[in-house]
């Protein structure tokens, strides 16, 4: 039998915590209701406006953008955000805010985190090989999103609308349409033997009617490029994920996708109607998953070791899949192109062509003169075969020749 005694030091101590407790619940409540007062929303109309801002966001400012026609802004911005309350920089009304004319300096610089970007409109503008439309250096936990890039066109050679560059991690470009852009690469992940960005994410994004580049040697147009020196830098491991995308009529050059660094996902994107394929310039390691590829030039181009290229379906392309001969071979040798080797080719689904996978594709292919043998020390000729490789388990449907070696 409990006493009255003990009874009573038993009700005083339920109620002391549930006291402690509403008052835990009562700061809190007081902590978030003071953040809210303390945020504030910033509506701007020109770039001396934003500029003098740039140095007071703090997490959980948004900066409203008034809906107009705007040229020649150059926004630097290094202020942090935090996950619960990212610093916002979007449209007055989604759509509603366009940025042309002549670019030469990043339109938006980004050097701090938690940092999003949405609603704006990039179209018509003139981009100089300073310019850029949106910059992600050194951010970590930024994000482009709902984002319109269309009718840009570039002056200078390999010069990309949007790029993420420097040492930070986990930034994102989603839900972008990038339509019509001229002589330009898209998306770029810029990789630098000092720095690279970790874990970018490049997700249910549209890329379509990129024409052929005007540039003589035919480079420089892919959608999205990770990497930019595979034969030096290709073992960086930046471990980018492109997936959800769709890539419709991209003719810009050979490459739709130029991986040119390792460790990287392409997963659930559709390409249609490409005069390119998805290409594993250089690097190794990289995931090609359940994609879907129809008609066009080309599906999947691969040198590099270590790739694995699985469920995929690929419908009316001559050549579904494409493994290439290099002048080295594994993850040490030097050589402008990498042999394919111990890559896994498996499950994947291919109708309606010519040949279903080629396995030695460019062999004996002579570089005498077309690359910088001072900078890159790799013989010119493509004479290592691709080795080592597996290959099975594919489905085939009114394909001439399922697979060729060569």
């Amino acid at each position: 039998m409990i006493s009255p005694l003990r009874f009573c030091m038993f009700d005083k101590h339920l109620i002391a915590v549930k006291m402690i407790q509403k008052n835990v619940i009562y700061i809190f409540l007081l902590l978030v209701f003071v953040q809210k007062i303390s945020a504030k929303v910033y509506h701007i109309g020109t770039e001396q406006e934003f500029k003098a801002i740039e140095s007071i966001l703090v997490a959980g400012d948004e900066v409203e953008i008034k809906s107009g026609n705007y040229t020649d802004w150059a926004i630097v911005i290094s202020s942090k955000g935090t996950l619960a309350k990212p610093i916002i920089i979007r449209a007055e009304k989604s759509g509603l805010v366009t940025f042309s004319g002549s670019i030469t300096k990043p339109v938006f610089k980004i050097s701090g985190d938690y940092i999003f970007i949405n609603g704006i409109n990039f179209k018509n503008g003139v981009l100089s090989k300073t310019g850029i439309l949106i910059e992600l250096n050194k951010t970590n936990n930024c994000r482009i999103s709902d984002c319109n890039f269309s009718a840009n066109q570039v002056k200078s050679q390999f010069t990309p609308l949007v790029v993420v560059s420097g040492n930070g991690s986990n930034n994102i470009v989603q839900g972008c349409s990038f339509i019509a852009n001229v002589d330009n690469q898209d998306v770029q992940v810029k990789i630098t033997k000092e720095s690279y960005p970790k874990f970018t994410l490049i997700e249910n994004n549209i890329f379509s009617d990129k024409v052929k580049v005007s540039w003589q040697n035919g480079n420089g147009g892919e959608c999205v490029q990770i990497g930019q020196d595979p034969v030096l830098l290709g073992n960086q491991r930046p471990e980018s994920t492109v997936r959800k995308n769709r890539f419709i009529r991209c003719n810009g050059e050979n490459e739709v996708i130029s991986n040119k660094s390792s460790g990287n996902k392409y997963l659930n994107n559709y390409f249609e109607d490409n005069d390119g394929e998805l290409v594993m310039r250089g690097g190794h390691d990289c995931v090609i998953t359940d994609n879907t590829f129809k008609g066009g030039t080309g599906a999947i181009r691969i040198n590099g070791t270590g790739h694995t290229v699985i469920k995929n379906k690929i419908v009316g392309i001559q050549t579904a899949i494409r493994l290439m001969y290099g002048m080295a071979k594994g993850k040490e040798e030097v050589g402008f192109y990498i042999a394919a080797s111990n890559c896994m080719i498996k499950d994947n689904t291919i109708a309606n062509a010519t040949t279903g996978i080629l396995v030695g594709d460019s062999k004996d292919a002579n570089w005498t003169g077309k690359f910088d043998t001072k900078r890159y020390p790799s013989p010119v000729m493509q004479s290592v075969a691709p080795f080592d490789n597996t290959i099975g388990e594919n489905r085939f449907k009114n394909v001439k020749a399922e697979v060729i070696r060569k």
